[in-house]
């Protein structure tokens, strides 16, 4: 007897999701030790130990408190630990002394991790849709945090005078320069923006709407490492023409010469550090620990500017957003050389001249989770298109990625664009 296929019901094929994102989570977390997880190197990053935990807190909180009867905590001191910014969710532990959170232990976090692995599966049969849906978000909202995990660690890793590395990478690929920078003309006149397919999508995607795009060009690569050198090499940074005054304010004061991680070598050439320790810039790959200050002054120097992010992603629905060096296991991340033709996603986020501002008719959701994107509509600008730390199947033309103009440990690079 032949035995019969069988296809996944939608509820299981999620429960097999949150089971791949939460292992890929602890993956990316095992070389480090409990020491490792626990230090904060700035403000802006939060400890390992503290991503591994808070993604379990909103899982435990959203979907096993809010909708499992008979749920009880698995520890009533953890909501005031592992809350982020949510203020419907009361009083949490000031950001900023994160690292200060020497126990609960790693090991008893990576417990605390599986009970609430163990719970979620368990009720997954009982789940109503509201609480499925809010699993589909804490799935993508884990894979926003694995990247944060990996750009955190290479932050904190980079003050060590060690610079240690936890993966080893391939240090005998050979160079291949891309060829010069080639000019796509964009789309002219009225364009549809945001998320219009089936699919999750984050609320700051839509509505769906029209942006009027005027005659322009948007390059077939990104900026790489070597064409940044020649920008260093010029002068750029000692050049106040190209700045915008917050950013020429920012290089002086903070006294910035050259990408984050970036460092000369004995022999008087750039350096990077990366997870896999330090070596010399590869001049091929994507330049990246951009800041948008410093973006907008490479697009001055070059005789060019940044893509708006309508320009941005006319262009790049042209592409797949399941392609491209992103993130798919635990293991060695950089952006790689191009290898010809567009690519829109992967290897480093693209900063636009295009603010984080939510697009006519947008709502945030009731509830808690209304805080998710909507209150940080002030002050950052959008970046598209997904780096290599980035999880595959994360991104889409539409995703709006969004920093301050000062930030760079993010896998941050540049997209040229020019008017026409």
């Amino acid at each position: 007897m032949r035995p019969q296929s069988t296809i996944a019901s939608p509820a299981s094929a999620l429960a097999a999701r949150f089971s791949d994102v939460r292992h890929l989570t602890e993956a990316l977390a095992a070389p480090l030790s409990d020491a490792d997880a626990t230090v904060q190197s700035m403000d802006d990053a939060s400890p390992a130990k503290w991503h591994l935990a808070h993604t379990s807190w909103f899982f435990e909180t959203f979907v096993l408190r809010d909708h499992v009867p008979e749920y009880r905590l698995y520890d009533a001191r953890y909501p005031f630990l592992f809350n982020s910014y949510y203020e419907a969710e009361g009083r949490r532990h000031a950001r900023g002394r994160r690292g200060m959170i020497t126990r609960p232990s790693l090991d008893e976090v990576l417990n605390y991790r599986a009970a609430i692995n163990g719970a979620v599966l368990a009720a997954f049969e009982i789940l109503p849709d509201a609480a499925r849906d809010l699993v589909a978000l804490g799935c993508h909202h884990e894979e926003q945090h694995q990247e944060l995990l990996l750009t955190d660690i290479l932050h904190l890793l980079s003050e060590n005078p060690c610079e240690p590395a936890i993966w080893q990478g391939d240090r005998k690929r050979p160079v291949q320069m891309p060829g010069p920078l080639g000019w796509i003309e964009g789309r002219e006149g009225l364009v549809e923006i945001g998320h219009d397919v089936d699919g999750f999508a984050f609320d700051c995607e839509g509505p769906r709407h029209r942006a009027l795009l005027h005659p322009h060009a948007i390059a077939d690569r990104t900026v790489t490492n070597g064409e940044w050198a020649a920008f260093i090499d010029d002068g750029g940074y000692r050049d106040a023409r190209h700045w915008l005054s917050d950013g020429w304010a920012w290089v002086q004061a903070e006294g910035i010469d050259a990408p984050l991680y970036w460092a000369r070598g004995d022999d008087g050439g750039w350096t990077r550090f990366g997870l896999d320790g330090r070596r010399a810039i590869d001049p091929a790959a994507p330049v990246t620990h951009v800041s948008l200050f410093e973006a907008d002054a490479y697009a001055s120097w070059a005789g060019a500017r940044l893509p708006t992010e309508f320009e941005w992603e006319s262009a790049a629905r042209a592409g797949d957003p399941r392609e491209g060096n992103l993130l798919d296991c635990a293991g060695p991340v950089e952006p790689r050389p191009s290898t010809g033709g567009p690519a829109w996603f992967g290897d480093v986020w693209e900063w636009t001249g295009s603010a984080y501002r939510p697009y006519p008719g947008f709502a945030a959701c009731e509830g808690a989770v209304g805080e998710y994107n909507g209150k940080f509509m002030s002050g950052q600008f959008v970046l598209k298109g997904g780096s290599c730390a980035t999880p595959r199947g994360h991104v889409r033309a539409s995703y709006r990625n969004f920093f301050y103009p000062h930030q760079r440990w993010q896998f941050t690079g540049v997209r040229l664009a020019k008017d026409l």
